[in-house]
């Protein structure tokens, strides 16, 4: 959509043409780059062009011999959506992990399935490949004419998987795809649970609510030993404060010659106290 037509839109009509066009785009590019691993969209609106970054496992085959799918593409949104010319640029991504990519995995299970690889079979190569790339769960749910004329759904699960509440829109990566086989429509449905990753990159930073983490205690210090420890250094510091001062008719007492003090006697009580 062009700006000058963006400008003219109230607010709430600016949010539902922006939901329309990720929507007819995500659909455009599904078809388009549904061999090429397409695993998603993301759209960067920016003050002088619209960026438009194609999440895929095999870029390569996005971007064509130098460059030219990638034009056609640009093409293609830029006449479909009134863009002006320079106004939008397309650009490729690779998945990093793309056994934590639901919608990587969907595609892998609709080829395998339009290629007659067995239903049950597939999906726990899904499965099992998912489990591998460190991931804590995996659901695969595959509904249809699977064998016979009647329909029915049978579900593929490993791990731990959260579909409720907070966590299950954070943790949780949803892909949906219909695979058109001879005799009839099949639905596929795949849910990863991310692991945490406190960078941010295989999964979300925010923590779970009910993760406890326990740390390790400190170590506990002896109260006598630390009591004798700071009585020792209040002791250093009174001998240190005061300085020696030398009686009358005796030479000054040179700190730094090393010589040993006289040991001093004690004095015995008893004389001291008349007997």
């Amino acid at each position: 959509m062009s700006a000058a037509r963006r400008s003219r839109l109230s607010t709430k009509r600016k949010f539902v043409a922006d939901g329309v066009f990720y929507a007819e785009l995500n659909e455009l590019l599904t078809s388009e780059l549904a061999e090429d691993g397409y695993a998603g969209v993301e759209v960067r609106t920016t003050p002088h062009r619209t960026e438009i970054i194609i999440r895929a496992t095999r870029t390569q085959n996005v971007l064509g011999e130098k460059g030219q799918r990638i034009r056609e593409l640009t093409s293609v949104v830029q006449k479909r959506f009134d863009f002006d010319d320079g106004a939008v640029e397309l650009y490729a991504e690779r998945v990093q992990n793309r056994g934590l990519c639901a919608q990587a995995q969907a595609e892998s299970l609709k080829f395998k399935l339009l290629g007659g690889l067995a239903v049950r079979r597939a999906c726990y190569g899904v499965v099992r490949f998912v489990m591998e790339a460190s991931a804590k769960g995996c659901e695969v749910i595959v509904t249809g004419k699977l064998r016979g004329q009647r329909a029915k759904a049978m579900k593929f699960g490993d791990g731990y998987m959260i579909k409720t509440g907070h966590a299950g829109q954070v943790y949780t990566d949803t892909a949906v795809r219909h695979v058109l086989m001879r005799q009839g429509v099949i639905g596929i449905k795949v849910e990863i649970m991310l692991p945490h990753d406190p960078e941010g990159q295989k999964g979300p930073k925010i923590p779970l609510d009910d993760v406890v983490t326990i740390h390790e205690p400190k170590e506990e210090i002896n109260p006598a030993a630390l009591l004798a420890q700071q009585q020792a250094a209040a002791a250093a510091a009174a001998a240190a404060a005061v300085p020696l001062m030398p009686m009358e008719g005796m030479p000054p007492v040179d700190a730094g010659a090393g010589a040993a003090a006289p040991p001093m006697v004690a004095e015995d009580p008893n004389v001291a106290a008349g007997f």
